[in-house]
């Protein structure tokens, strides 16, 4: 019994240790908000046969900045990026637009 209760004992010790101490005031986690300024941004994709679709569906999360400051990509590359807007951030691109948004995308920010 008493070969049992030796290396439970080190870790009673270590428990009781974590507890507050009886009487002591307890501090409560508060959580303050916080105000982040963003900048105004009227600029808008460069003109061209889906420029509208991106307009509409990728500045509610994006930049015009950040989207063309991507690398040139191929198509499928495109398509995917558009789809995983879609499927796991939950953009709202009806699929019926997944295409003409991806040749959109292609055309300004395509290989060349």
């Amino acid at each position: 019994m008493a070969r049992m209760i030796r290396p439970v004992l080190p870790l009673a010790i270590l428990f009781a240790a974590a507890l507050p101490v009886p009487g002591e005031a307890q501090t409560a986690f508060v959580l303050k908000s916080a105000k982040v300024n963003l900048p105004d941004s009227s600029a808008t994709f460069p003109p061209g046969t889906g420029a509208d679709l991106a307009n509409a569906n990728c500045l509610a999360c994006h930049s015009v900045g950040m989207v063309l400051n991507q690398p040139a990509l191929p198509r499928p590359v495109w398509e995917a990026e558009v789809n995983k807007m879609r499927n796991v951030y939950k953009a709202p691109i009806e699929e019926t637009n997944v295409a003409a948004l991806t040749d959109y995308l292609t055309s300004i920010k395509g290989p060349k």
